[in-house]
């Protein structure tokens, strides 16, 4: 049986590559949207995959609503055909005009800002006015990461109060990132999500009594996302399920998704025995974890000695059977920072590589 990462056409790519199966990533949108208790109730992260044709695959499942960390994410989404777009990011000094000139450009989308401190309720309060709109804008909340958010209390009460009372702007509702928060066991991280979000509650609860409706509640990341969708009123977030990595399972081992993006490697040198070199630099794969940064197939419990700017030594006893030349497949620990490092994703069809697409918010800028 052939691995189903495996292409057949290898010898015509150029490596390091990236591999995306679309087949895969439309089984794992099903998921998400199961797992969220419906389309409506999820929304997305797109820093996973920056894709537009990702993008056409959530419209096909009816997601319409999604997040995004950069205002060229945002753009990206809404020129993709997006409805609601939520720049779930502190939007401070040119990110309120950019995002307000964003709102303009594309009207059939609605846009959603995210603030947590007087200086950036301000500063899109003054970007929405000199647009002549008003930006519907959530609150962010730190519930123990530590991050970005002011924490649910008094201090949470009294910028909603401003937000609803600026010129410019709309209260939209709380916005609440727990990346902080995952456990092996399914119990125990119910057990944390009740305590970080008992105050998130809460802080509903009271703004809704003094008058300030909050219309949208969105929480949660990849691994708490399913437990969050049990309470009312919550749109969920996700991202990595979108495409699967190597490091999510060992972080959440009760979700069950399919891996959709595949790094294709070549050994290029075999420098000593019991060593091979491979093109998968820190250019072609996210660093910022210890290693490993790459599962390969077959090479699983492969030592990396040495990792730089364009090579990866790996150390294993299957070096000897590893020619220069060999095309391996590997799976990335964290697969939203390494689609950013590529220019383009190879999407594989029926076991060929067959089409080539744009990775398009990479980039920090597109038209806006």
């Amino acid at each position: 049986m052939i691995d189903w990462f495996r292409i057949a056409n290898e010898a015509e790519i150029p490596s390091p590559a990236l591999l995306v199966y679309p087949d895969r990533i439309a089984e794992n949108i099903r998921r998400m949207a199961a797992a969220a208790g419906g389309a409506d109730r999820l929304r997305p992260h797109i820093k996973t995959h920056k894709l537009p044709e990702v993008m056409e695959l959530f419209r096909q499942q009816g997601i319409s609503r999604f997040k995004a960390a950069t205002v060229a994410e945002a753009e990206m989404a809404a020129a993709a055909g997006a409805g609601d777009v939520l720049l779930a990011y502190p939007a401070v000094g040119p990110t309120g005009p950019r995002l307000a000139a964003l709102a303009r450009a594309f009207p059939q989308t609605t846009f959603r800002a995210l603030t947590d401190s007087d200086v950036g309720i301000d500063d899109l309060d003054r970007a929405a006015c000199q647009a002549g709109l008003r930006l519907d804008t959530l609150l962010d909340l730190n519930v123990g990461m530590d991050r970005t958010g002011v924490p649910p209390g008094p201090e949470a009460v009294r910028l909603a109060h401003r937000i609803a009372a600026a010129a410019g702007l709309s209260f939209g509702g709380l916005h609440a990132y727990d990346g902080h928060l995952h456990a092996a066991e399914r119990s125990e991280l119910a057990r944390r999500v009740a305590a970080a979000f008992a105050p998130v509650w809460k802080l509903r609860a009271d703004l809704e009594a003094a008058g300030i409706p909050v219309p949208l509640l969105a929480a949660g990341g990849t691994p708490t996302s399913s437990l969050l969708a049990a309470y009312d009123n919550v749109e969920v977030g996700a991202g990595t399920t979108v495409l699967w990595d190597a490091g999510q399972p060992t972080i959440s081992p009760d979700l069950d998704y399919l891996h959709a993006a595949v790094l294709l490697i070549r050994v290029i040198s075999k420098p000593a025995p019991g060593l091979a070199c491979l093109d998968l630099g820190h250019k072609a794969v996210a660093s910022e974890m210890p290693q490993p940064r790459v599962t390969i197939f077959g090479l699983e419990q492969a030592r990396f000695p040495l990792h730089s700017e364009e090579h990866l030594v790996v150390e294993t006893p299957l070096a000897a059977d590893l020619a220069v030349g060999t095309v391996l497949y590997g799976l990335p620990r964290h697969v939203c920072p390494t689609v950013a490092l590529y220019d383009e994703a190879i999407a594989v069809y029926d076991g060929r590589a067959a089409e080539r697409w744009q990775v398009t918010a990479r980039n920090r800028r597109i038209s806006i």
